[in-house]
């Protein structure tokens, strides 16, 4: 009996780590990729060799990151928001950050520097936080407080790289941003206010 029960575990370990393999080779043939973010950072890592130029191309991933979030947040907030505030901020979103992403994507080829294409995975999970909430006024309390937590973010960065990126162009469009990045921060504290008032 003890040898039919060793066999039985050997086989249940077999099939086990056969199953495993089994799911590891799926996985790979089925192209489980990268986060776009790493993707990018890896290429510009390989592309150049000075720190300098390696933190100016990751500020610019970053960026890219950035924008690609706050345009299909913004999508969902016209889709799920309840107030016309919540819905008019995703609006202005979308348009503004879609118009960022193309300015940046020229800068970004102009320097040979690789950015996402599309959302990366912390990207995913705001997005899949985000529509748990159920339609109404949880839904435009956190996509209001998500905004202020976001811009407040994203002008710590623009800000070090207008004063610290080594590229020049670099540096003018990170300063060239901030006006319009602290202006979403101003329109995010209104909404996040209005959504405290709601009943």
């Amino acid at each position: 009996m003890k040898n039919v029960g060793r066999t039985a575990r050997r086989s249940f370990a077999y099939l086990g780590g056969l199953s495993l393999g089994l799911f590891i080779i799926h996985a790979c043939s089925n192209g489980n990729p990268d986060d776009p973010k790493e993707i990018a950072e890896d290429k510009n890592e390989e592309r150049f060799d000075d720190r300098k130029s390696e933190k100016d191309a990751d500020f610019l991933v970053e960026a890219a990151a950035i924008n690609l979030e706050e345009i299909k947040l913004g999508e969902l907030a016209q889709q799920k928001g309840t107030m016309d505030d919540t819905k008019a901020m995703g609006k202005l979103m979308v348009k503004e950050h879609t118009a960022a992403l193309k300015d940046l994507k020229q800068l970004a080829a102009s320097k040979s520097i690789t950015i996402p294409a599309v959302l990366t995975e912390d990207g995913q999970d705001a997005f899949d936080d985000l529509n748990e909430e159920s339609a109404g006024k949880d839904f435009d309390k956190e996509y209001c407080s998500m905004m202020v937590s976001g811009h407040k973010a994203a002008i710590r960065k623009f800000e070090n790289a207008s004063s610290n990126a080594e590229d020049p162009d670099i540096r003018n469009w990170a300063t060239s941003m901030l006006p319009t990045l602290r202006a979403h921060l101003e329109n995010s504290n209104i909404c996040k206010e209005k959504c405290k008032a709601m009943k």
